[in-house]
């Protein structure tokens, strides 16, 4: 598709942040600055807070509001961090919801698009994390209207296309046109973890155990100017990997809204989804019924699934996270697993099986301490005491 506004230009009242973003330092500059200014830490942080208040209420004038109430971002923009204050407001995520669900979203001219886009393009981390926040979102409603679009309007998505698209850039500008690899323990080796400063000589002359074992979880990227229906998969997914990277600065109800997407994602609920449940938890049946049984699922190749399952990962086995965020991404990976077992998709399968044992070891190893802590407590309050003798305190004349 044809994207109204350019990658490296942004709209046209944010031209100037975003070139200024890319623009690469002279060299030959003098290290003090004649005005300064970008030598003065109290200066920068002023200016940070400028741009992060003018970015506030130009979101605030983008949505719209009631008239009996107040603006509740204006609140936002008096604070010490209004970034961070964005970031974790929940009334401003559900207020920007309801736009992003609007169905005249997602299009070119879409200036809540032009926010999101010019807002990621800033060199304000926390303004970048607060564009991360509605990632879950924005694929969502991309990815369903790409596979259900509406009978009766045709559908313009280049503005949700050209925050997916910066996304991918800033990542295949971070790995610099190379893969993403992991070390692979060779069994060969007296240990897993050491290597030994003396190498074990093979008896067989054509063995290679002496070099590294490195898999590669994703090929180098390509940059991508347009999303083109073979590439979309790839650039959603390198998208969801950013959002993965930044995980732990997340809110609950982003990485929640994510979970229920993944959910819907992998289709309705069938009885492959108790496989490893003997007892089915009261949980499961009450987020298998929030998230509903409509069957809009979406095609899943590898390339998505893989950076899915590790969000689900970190929601289901994150020590910080919220037990709502834990029970919906326990509900998506069951359905993801009966999804793959159906598909056949054998690394799919092996992935959500280990997360789904994981859950189910985490969830009875906490029941297990919930029950010894209480028998603990009832033993000591039930245990008689023997009474203390009284203290007798030598007094000197």
């Amino acid at each position: 598709m044809d994207l109204n506004f350019h990658l490296h230009g942004g709209s046209p009242s944010s031209s100037t942040s975003s070139s200024d973003h890319h623009r690469r330092p002279n060299n030959n500059s003098s290290p003090n600055p004649p005005n300064g200014h970008s030598s003065d830490p109290m200066h920068s942080w002023w200016e940070s807070i400028s741009k992060a208040r003018s970015r506030i209420h130009l979101l605030s004038s983008l949505l719209p509001s009631s008239p009996d109430d107040e603006d509740p971002l204006s609140s936002l923009a008096d604070t010490d961090r209004p970034a961070r204050s964005l970031l974790l407001s929940s009334t401003a995520y559900s207020s920007v919801s309801a736009a992003l669900y609007s169905p005249s979203s997602g299009s070119g001219e879409d200036p809540l698009c032009h926010w999101l886009y010019d807002t990621y393009l800033s060199s304000d981390p926390d303004l970048r994390l607060v564009v991360l926040s509605y990632l879950p979102l924005i694929s969502s409603i991309y990815l369903h209207r790409i596979h259900y679009p509406p009978l009766d309007i045709p559908v313009s998505l280049s503005g949700f296309e050209a925050v997916l698209l910066a996304l991918y850039s800033s990542e295949t500008k971070a790995r610099n046109g190379k893969p993403v690899t992991i070390s692979i323990p060779d069994l060969s080796q007296p240990s897993l973890y050491h290597s030994p400063r003396n190498p074990v000589k093979s008896s067989n002359p054509t063995s290679k155990s002496s070099k590294p074992l490195v898999g590669i979880l994703s090929p180098p990227l390509e940059p991508q100017i347009a999303v083109k229906s073979t590439k979309r998969a790839c650039i959603v997914g390198v998208a969801l990997d950013c959002y993965y990277k930044q995980i732990s600065q997340m809110p609950s109800w982003s990485k929640l809204d994510f979970c229920k997407f993944a959910s819907v994602w992998a289709g309705q609920d069938c009885p492959c989804t108790s496989d490893f449940d003997q007892k089915p938890e009261n949980f499961v049946k009450r987020m298998a019924a929030e998230v509903g049984g409509k069957d809009a699922r979406i095609p899943l190749p590898w390339e998505l699934l893989q950076p899915v399952l590790r969000i689900l990962g970190h929601c289901l086995l994150g020590p910080l996270n919220v037990d709502e965020v834990k029970d919906a991404a326990s509900v998506a990976v069951r359905r993801l697993y009966a999804r793959a077992s159906h598909d056949l998709v054998p690394q799919a399968i092996l992935a959500t099986r280990s997360l789904i044992q994981l859950d189910t070891g985490a969830r009875e190893a906490a029941k297990a301490a919930a029950t010894a802590a209480a028998n603990a407590s009832g033993s000591n309050a039930n245990t008689p005491s023997k009474a203390k003798k009284p203290e007798i305190l030598l007094v000197s004349k």
